[in-house]
């Protein structure tokens, strides 16, 4: 029987994902945990196929490495895979640009043994930046680019105030991924498909756990701190931001949240614009956090139209 399974999707990550194998075939305090790695190919058109196919025929862990294929393009579709190929009860998922500490697979076995009613849990996620973040970066960092840094206690996260672990490290119970996500997740991109993951392991009676004793490093390119990248991934969280709260709000109570994420967002834009008038053309920071409530504002329409469509 395996313990642990972790899954690593990937696009075209002949040059990163080997990094991460190597973090994880240095990982320590494993002897009494059955556990496998399995990469998830997710359509790559570079030497990703080559690259793990080659590291397995010269693996001599006592932990087995996996290679799957999936064409259908997508983080939700590669982590689905993931999971049907996966024999672990407890599966993490790490994308090909992050770095395990040397303990990070031990702790997120144990923190499952220890919190039995954990759906999903994510740890510490420290950035590591090409190039120097912009100044007060840290407001917006967890926001936008999956960054965690929340201390040493852990706590239960509070899926009603949309408060839930990145995808970066995400440990899900198999069991309670197999009876509550389904097939077919509304997000099949990196913009929410953690976030709808653990919303509906939540709406399933699962608990939502934050383990500071998992760390792990995110390469971040300099590419990614570009300002109209951050501005577009501002814009598209908070455009769904009503279709995340609608994922665990009873019918009846839809109109109001509607209705709520609508005037708050409205009321957040004009405070914020009043507030930082001065900053909103030069600050980077101070223009997406606006850009969010912007967003956010307008994501009921977002969440009708994406409704509506679906029907058809």
């Amino acid at each position: 029987m395996i313990d642990f399974t972790v899954v690593i999707p990937t696009y075209n990550g002949a040059s990163r994902v080997s990094d991460v194998l190597e973090k994880l075939r240095s990982q320590t305090g494993t002897e009494n945990i059955n556990w496998e790695i399995i990469v998830v190919d997710n359509n790559s058109s570079d030497q990703t196929a080559d690259l793990v196919q080659n590291m397995i025929a010269s693996w001599q862990e006592v932990f087995p490495l996996k290679y799957v294929f999936e064409a259908k393009q997508g983080i939700a579709f590669a982590r689905q895979r993931g999971v049907e190929e996966s024999q672990g009860e407890l599966i993490g998922f790490l994308d090909d640009d992050n770095f395990p500490d040397k303990n990070w697979v031990l702790e997120a076995y144990l923190f499952g043994q220890e919190h039995p009613k954990a759906g999903s849990y994510g740890g510490q996620i420290h950035g590591i930046y090409e190039v120097e973040p912009p100044q007060n970066f840290k407001r917006i960092e967890h926001l936008l680019l999956a960054i965690r840094e929340s201390g040493d206690q852990p706590f239960l996260f509070c899926p009603e105030q949309l408060k839930l672990p990145s995808g970066a490290g995400l440990v899900v119970r198999k069991k309670a991924w197999l009876d509550h996500v389904p097939t077919k997740l509304l997000n099949t991109g990196r913009g929410g498909n953690d976030y709808e993951i653990s919303l509906n392991l939540y709406k399933g009676g699962w608990e939502i756990w934050y383990n500071p004793k998992m760390h792990l490093d995110h390469y971040i390119p300099s590419e990614r701190l570009d300002k109209n990248y951050l501005l577009s991934l501002a814009s598209l969280y908070g455009l769904k931001s009503c279709q995340f709260r609608m994922l665990i709000t009873p019918t009846w109570k839809k109109p109001m949240i509607f209705l709520k994420v609508i005037l708050g967002g409205i009321k957040r834009s004009l405070q914020y614009k009043i507030d930082h008038k001065n900053n909103i053309k030069i600050d980077i920071v101070a223009a997406c956090e606006l850009e969010f409530f912007r967003a956010s504002a307008i994501s009921p329409f977002y969440f009708l139209q994406k409704a509506i469509f679906k029907k058809h």
